[in-house]
């Protein structure tokens, strides 16, 4: 269902970040990802995290737990994550959502009540909904931090960081940024278990101011 849907979106070669980051994201090694926007890092996670999930689904009654969560900097890289899950998920029967801020909570509430494997989420959202207790993060076997270096310049590294303590430990993390300023680097130390790096470009230079 993944190549076919793959196939559907017009790809027949994966650009270096894929060819890089899938076969161990697919061993279920973390990763420490170093690229840019527009490199096709999107895919890069997200085919070894529908395939994973796919691989060891078990169907239940009720609404599924939340087994793979997504954490971006933006609610417009939220929402197009969101739409690459839909695209390349579409055949798996997993189902995803989107939450971020700036709307009202209602319709995001909606969706995480029937049941989501995935979430993709802003850290400022995602922690108010926990905090009301509308969205449990106890059954995440995978997390993904994409774009964190911009996550932290916007000032959300306490946030990341209250999320990453209510996932559990024994996760796979996939970790992306353009670049390694010092807070992304203690990041890393603090949170991925014997990475594979994955680096396609030069990581980029922060400017001094």
């Amino acid at each position: 269902p993944l190549l076919q849907a793959v196939a559907q979106e017009g790809y027949s070669t994966p650009t270096p970040i894929k060819a890089k980051a899938i076969p161990s994201a697919l061993e279920g090694r973390d990763i420490l990802g170093l690229a840019q926007t527009g490199t096709g890092k999107t895919a890069a996670f997200a085919l070894p995290c529908l395939h994973r999930l796919s691989a060891t689904r078990s169907p239940r009654p009720g609404p599924t737990p939340i087994r793979c969560l997504v954490v971006t900097p933006t609610r417009e890289l939220a929402s197009q994550v969101g739409e690459s899950f839909g695209a390349y998920g579409r055949r798996t029967g997993l189902r995803h959502t989107v939450i971020f801020g700036g709307v009202s909570q209602d319709r995001q509430v909606a969706s995480l009540r029937r049941g989501v494997e995935i979430l993709v989420a802003t850290p400022g959202r995602l922690l108010d909904l926990m905090q009301q207790r509308l969205v449990s993060l106890q059954s995440v076997e995978m997390l993904v931090l994409d774009e964190a270096d911009r996550m932290l310049d916007m000032g959300f590294i306490r946030d990341v960081k209250k999320i990453i303590a209510a996932v559990p430990k024994k996760r796979q993390t996939l970790f992306f940024s353009a670049t390694m300023p010092d807070d992304v680097q203690s990041l890393v130390r603090e949170i991925l278990v014997n990475p594979v790096r994955v680096e396609v470009v030069p990581a980029a230079t922060t400017a001094e101011r």
